[in-house]
């Protein structure tokens, strides 16, 4: 009979943990989310902040409508790793969930299920309760993701208290002189039949006419061009001014003509007449119209510049009214006539120009309904819709005469981002927020213009990344008065009263609007429905009218620093926030809104910094699409691989600009978290049966390698709180990978297998190794927490039994190291050369010369420092390598460095599979070496570096 062998495995200090190798994440998640909630966990965690500085990251309030999706999850993953970290650093980090309850897309809901005809109050009333379960459905699906916030106390834009604070903030707007109300050309969208705000509005290719078209001389103009050209007389036959548009259904609003004062315009006779046009354009015209100058014409054009042509008067092609020649600046040169017509009721530039010629509000025409119709008074085209009437307007120029030129013209064109249909300018009588010059109320202006506030409080803002200022200063710059006024049903109203003949404001506004917030706090907005004139105003009721508008939802929103910061959750949080983040397009949405808003109260910006996260593409870059088949839930990835890897996948991508997701960058992203996770039951297996209050150690006693590892993650942990302090996640995703990839799993960790598994359980050696892994667990559970929320409780729980929550905690406090950056430059150096090693034994296991590591004898010839640096560790070289033997010899100069590898020639020990020399060496252990028989029977091995 063979002779029957000891079982050495049962010697050695196997690991153990009930921290499974495979996360199960879409199993276990849920149980997570269940626990937080029902503990109260986020309660918990303000309790252990109380008293630490106020940390506030405003949400802006997602739309309560649909499903969230991709873009959403990423918004909020990238709040709840800021809010997180920010709480670990030593904050009380408040994060209150909000959602942005008005508007038109709910309203289109509550018309496709009840139809059009049905009462403001019940529209109101049907769309609030929608309203609600949109938000408990998205909840839902914010909480699966890991996100912890006070969920139990969300704001919400149609919260009562709310809806009556957006109305006194209105009244405050008001009373400092901003508000005004006015006709102007403002986004018009037919299918809301409401204004939009400039956040509202989006840009796609369109096809229409180009048209050029002639505006007729009347004969008793003729003298004044003849002598605007220094002519004693005209060219006998027909003269015009040539326009150039692609907007045929403006025609019939036309009222002037615009001429740059500076640019240089010619009188070209050609066989159709005499033609007023730019000098630089006019053969690029002649050639579109099919014109040829006249035989008898001089061959120079008569000149002049656009200033001698002011206030002459042309024919419209088929209305019987006069169209006045206007100075504009913003004519240009680089397509069509150099002459543009002038629809004051449709173009912003148009607007501005006949008003400072003094055209009054009463002589602008306005012929297009809010439905996208021609009046029905109007002459040849009454009732007809717009786009309809292009080819109309144009048979209707040939007809009179008066179409130089028609082709079908390509171009970007406004359209209304619900609906992706074209919109239009559109003059009507709105509620306005004034950049510049405001009529003032009562007498009070603001002290200076609202652009000039927002523009300096953009200049004491921090941006992350930095281009946001740019993009932010230039919408700020660029952009025309804010249009308060909406025509829907489902907003806060705009609770005024205006006199039916002089339109002005009721003398007592402030005191009425103060009336009506108090019945909304009680009754929210349905409860202006339910007011009659006569209730507030008394005998007064008939001489004023009650307006029907609401407030544009972007001033719901973009008012939550009032509303909320300052109103309905001002004891949790405060003003300014220090942060507000959202997607790229909120530079003329939310951030926008709410700088205006804050700027006109409180003369700075509601935020100290904002940041800017892009848009989530497919792999190959296209934005996601039904029609495409590209669409990535969240839920589906939640429900199959975790939200744990989506909440990986957002924070190891760089936000600011596109995040490219797929199937495939997924996988990626599941074997990066694999390896993270053994990393960590390495640990929690190592420290199973560690107890810091028996068994920790002086840093001085430790092994050397075990100070170097503690110094190492104290060197990850600055660095990666300074990531998560300049908002920059992927790089510390990337060395929180790293690092427990490389500096721990291929380093650290394989080298002290060896003591950890088969040294005495108590001796000092293991303890050692026990004490830094303690330490390092501290800090890299705490560290990938923002990051890996469910991954790090999870850990936490097993790490720190009885600690309900590792959020609750501040990043950990590493033991100081002495020396540490000597020592960090020392084992940097010896993993150089290990690295050297390591792939001459991969070259010798590929050749079949050996099979582990511990088959291999290294022997290296070094010099000088080298030499120095390798003697300094002894014995313990070999555990470096990880390998049965390790010498260093003198190398006779730099060329005699080099580094043998060869197979051992001694018997494997059976318990620690080094191949020594004194294995057997003692005869009742014949199948040990050496010192596993002092591990397990005599004091111990000891050990100074490794």
């Amino acid at each position: 009979m063979p002779e029957k062998k000891n079982d050495y495995k049962s010697t050695l200090n196997l690991p153990d943990t009930p921290f499974p190798m495979r996360g199960d994440l879409a199993k276990r998640e849920p149980q997570w989310v269940r626990e937080w909630q029902e503990n109260g966990i986020y309660e918990k965690i303000r309790e252990k902040s109380h008293g630490r500085p106020k940390w506030v990251l405003h949400d802006g309030p997602p739309y309560a409508n649909g499903d969230i999706h991709i873009g959403t999850a990423v918004n909020k993953i990238l709040k709840d790793i800021i809010v997180k970290s920010r709480n670990l650093a030593g904050f009380d980090a408040v994060y209150v969930p909000g959602w942005d309850c008005h508007g038109m897309p709910i309203e289109v809901q509550i018309e496709k299920t009840y139809g059009k005809n049905i009462p403001v109050e019940k529209t109101q009333s049907l769309a609030r309760a929608y309203a609600g379960e949109q938000i408990e459905r998205q909840k839902k699906d914010f909480q699966r993701l890991g996100v912890l916030g006070d969920w139990n106390h969300a704001y919400t834009t149609m919260a009562f208290k709310n809806e009556a604070d957006e109305i006194r903030t209105l009244g405050k707007l008001l009373a400092k002189g901003y508000v005004y109300r006015g006709l102007k050309p403002v986004n018009w969208c037919f299918d809301c039949g409401s204004a939009l705000a400039e956040a509202e509005v989006e840009y796609m290719d369109r096809t229409d006419f180009a048209i050029d078209v002639g505006f007729p001389l009347p004969d008793d103009q003729r003298g004044k061009v003849a002598r605007a050209f220094a002519l004693d007389e005209l060219p006998k036959g027909p003269v015009y001014a040539v326009i150039w548009t692609t907007t045929p259904w403006t025609i019939p609003a036309n009222q002037a003509l615009n001429v740059h004062p500076e640019i240089l315009y010619s009188l070209v006779e050609t066989e159709k007449g005499a033609l007023i046009l730019a000098n630089d354009l006019k053969e690029a015209c002649l050639s579109r119209f099919g014109l040829t100058r006249k035989d008898s014409a001089n061959a120079l054009d008569h000149n002049c510049t656009g200033k001698n042509l002011e206030l002459i008067k042309f024919k419209h092609p088929f209305y019987d009214r006069l169209s006045p020649v206007y100075l504009g600046e913003y004519v240009t040169l680089e397509q069509g006539t150099g002459i543009v017509h002038s629809a004051p009721a449709y173009g912003v530039e148009d607007f501005i120009s006949c008003r400072r010629h003094g055209m009054k509000d009463d002589e602008i025409l306005t012929p297009v309904l809010g439905d996208g119709k021609y009046a029905a008074t109007l002459p040849f085209f009454g009732g007809m819709n717009i786009w309809k009437a292009n080819p109309e307007i144009v048979e209707k120029i040939r007809e009179a005469g008066a179409l130089f030129h028609s082709e079908k013209h390509q171009h970007s064109y406004m359209h209304c981002w619900r609906h992706k249909t074209p919109i239009i300018y559109r003059a009507t009588t709105q509620w306005f927020a004034g950049m510049e010059e405001v009529p003032g109320f009562n007498g009070k202006k603001p002290p200076e213009f609202l652009r000039a506030t927002a523009l300096r409080a953009i200049e004491a803002t921090r941006f992350y990344p930095d281009w946001g200022k740019a993009r932010l200063h230039g919408m700020i710059a660029n952009r025309p008065d804010w249009t308060l006024s909406r025509q829907r049903q489902w907003g806060v109203p705009m609770p005024f009263f205006i006199h039916k003949e002089t339109g002005a404001l009721h003398p007592r506004t402030l005191d009425l609007l103060e009336a009506v917030a108090k019945k909304v706090e009680r009754g929210g907005i349905e409860a202006w429905q339910r007011v009659e004139a006569k209730e507030l105003l008394g005998p007064e009721a008939e001489q004023f009218e009650k307006i029907k508008d609401t407030l544009d939802v972007w001033f719901d929103s973009g008012s939550t620093h009032e509303t909320v910061l300052r109103g309905s959750h001002a004891k949790d949080l405060k003003f300014p926030a220090d942060l507000y983040l959202e997607g790229s397009d909120q530079h003329r949405g939310w951030f926008h809104s709410s700088l205006l808003v804050s700027c006109m109260l409180n003369g700075r910006a509601p935020y100290d910094a904002l940041l800017t996260h892009g848009f989530v593409v497919d792999g190959q870059g296209r934005k996601m699409s039904k029609s495409l088949g590209n669409v990535i839930a969240p839920q589906k990835i939640s429900e199959t691989l975790g939200a744990e890897i989506l909440r990986l996948w957002v924070a190891s991508t760089d936000y600011s600009g596109e995040l490219f997701i797929s199937d495939e960058i997924l996988k990626r992203v599941v074997e990066s978290y694999r390896r993270i996770r053994n990393t960590l039951r390495f640990l929690l297996a190592n420290t199973s049966d560690f107890d810091p209050k028996r068994h920790a150690m002086p840093v001085e006693d430790w092994v050397e390698i075990d100070r170097y590892a503690v110094a190492l993650t104290n060197e990850l942990q600055k660095s990666v709180v300074e990531d998560y302090e300049r908002y920059e996640f992927h790089p510390a995703a990337a060395k929180l990978q790293n690092f427990c990839s490389e500096g721990l799993g291929a380093f650290y960790l394989d080298v002290l297998k060896d003591r950890l598994y088969t040294c005495r359980k108590d001796s000092p050696a293991r303890r050692s190794a026990q004490n830094a892994l303690h330490h390092i667990t501290q800090s890299l559970l705490r560290l990938m927490a923002p990051i890996l929320s469910f991954t790090a409780e999870e850990a936490w729980r097993i790490f720190q039994p009885g600690d309900e929550t590792i959020f609750a905690h501040t990043y950990c406090r590493l033991p100081e190291i002495p020396g540490a950056e000597a020592l960090l430059a020392k084992w940097r150096a010896l993993r150089e050369i290990r690295s050297e090693v390591q792939k001459l034994i991969e070259n010798h296991r590929a050749a079949g010369e050996i099979g582990s590591s511990l088959q291999a004898e290294v022997e290296i010839a070094a010099g000088g420092e080298k030499l120095k640096l390798l003697q300094t560790l002894g014995d313990d070289l070999r555990f470096v390598f990880i390998t049965s033997r390790a010498t260093v010899i003198p190398a006779g100069g730099e060329s005699g460095e080099a580094i043998r590898v060869f197979p051992s020639k001694h018997e494997k020990c059976e318990r620690c599979w080094h191949y020594r020399a004194d294995v057997g060496a003692d005869p009742e252990h014949p199948e040990i070496c050496g010192r596993c028989v002092q591990n397990l029977y005599g004091s111990g091995e000891p050990r100074r570096f490794a």
